[in-house]
């Protein structure tokens, strides 16, 4: 009777460790595929939150959304302008106006990266302005306000992320160096 028993409990532990096993493979399956967005996904993405942020009702959130997306593509626009094409083969996150840490950029290349951010800072402020009066068409001034602070709260959001991401990188670089040695 007692050998029995223990037969029977050791089949349950066998099964159930398969049942985490199998678990835990799935989740590390779906870690892996990671969702990428096209920039029109992220700007609908974008809308949509913004309007249950503002809580429009259909027919607000009908006048608002196709002017919200012209303003995000504008922004989008405004921010790439400074932005250096990728050569191939390069990482991503390594283009926009910031020099290379080996690079050493000479006072004509540094005045025109300062001249091109104050550039592209005015262009910002002039969409900012734009849109402005679009949104005061639709919106009450303190919506917008609502908009202005979420988007500033997300790009806090982002930069944290951003961040997080770059310090796993150098962690993960640092391992790999310790690898080689």
């Amino acid at each position: 009777m007692k050998t029995r028993f223990i037969y029977v409990l050791l089949a349950f532990l066998m099964v159930g460790s398969q049942v985490t096993l199998s678990a835990q493979n799935q989740k590390q399956g779906n870690v892996d595929k990671k969702h990428h967005f096209t920039p029109e996904q992220l700007m609908q993405k974008q809308t949509n939150q913004m309007i249950r942020t503002l809580m429009l009702d259909d027919a607000t959130a009908a006048k608002f959304a196709p002017v919200y997306e012209n303003y995000l593509k504008e922004l989008r626009d405004c921010r790439m302008m400074n932005r250096k094409p990728k050569p191939a083969g390069q990482e991503a996150g390594k283009g926009g106006i910031k020099p290379k840490s080996d690079a050493v950029l000479t006072d004509a290349e540094v005045e025109r990266q300062i001249e091109a951010r104050f550039a592209q800072s005015r262009k910002i402020l002039d969409v900012r302005e734009k849109y402005y009066k679009e949104f005061r068409k639709i919106l009450s001034p303190k919506q917008i306000m609502k908009i202005y602070q979420t988007e500033k709260s997300n790009a806090g959001k982002f930069r944290k992320e951003f961040d997080r991401r770059r310090g796993q990188m150098m962690m993960q670089g640092k391992e790999k160096k310790r690898e080689r040695r």
